[in-house]
């Protein structure tokens, strides 16, 4: 029950401060995504439990509300997760550079569903090398700052939450 709790407060606020906040802080033409950063960071916490329903939740709320398909968030969002719950059991020794791998994948696929949407559904004429240069590692850059405060607060709220068994 304080997971669930813990869980709806911490969306809550995340998507309050990502509309109201972090989406307004730009850099070039990109803009940084703190729930994806959130996922990520929450995610890579070995003890977590129910994180596929954080991805899903998390993906189906921020569609609801963005510019973008809801499918795209929802997709990238569990594909975050998916990767963050692989590194957990693969790179435990460097959870930092684990976080920056799966932001700056999120963020890639992220950006790159949404450049070929907006090309073949809604026909806007994009270049791949401004996008990439304007929106893309610009973007990758914020979530990595807004990474390194996020992951270490994720990880004590984990702690927090699940503690680690006592060793007999």
């Amino acid at each position: 029950m304080k997971a669930l709790i813990t869980f709806v407060l911490i969306v809550l606020v995340g998507l309050l401060l990502q509309t109201a906040m972090v989406s307004r802080m730009n850099l070039l033409s990109g803009s940084a995504d703190l729930m994806l950063v959130l996922l990520a960071a929450w995610g890579l916490q070995e003890r977590v439990r129910h994180a596929w329903v954080w991805g899903a939740v998390i993906g189906l709320l921020v569609g609801g509300i963005s510019g973008a398909p809801w499918y795209i968030y929802l997709a990238v969002y569990l594909g975050v997760m998916g990767l963050s719950r692989l590194l957990t059991r693969r790179i435990w020794q460097a959870p930092l550079l684990a976080m920056f791998a799966v932001t700056s994948m999120g963020t890639l696929l992220m950006d790159l569903l949404i450049y070929f949407h907006r090309i073949l559904f809604e026909g806007i004429n994009l270049h791949f090398e401004d996008t990439f240069i304007q929106v893309i590692l610009p973007s990758i850059l914020l979530n990595f700052a807004l990474a390194l405060i996020v992951h270490p607060l994720m990880h004590d709220i984990a702690n927090r939450l699940y503690p680690a068994e006592a060793s007999a």
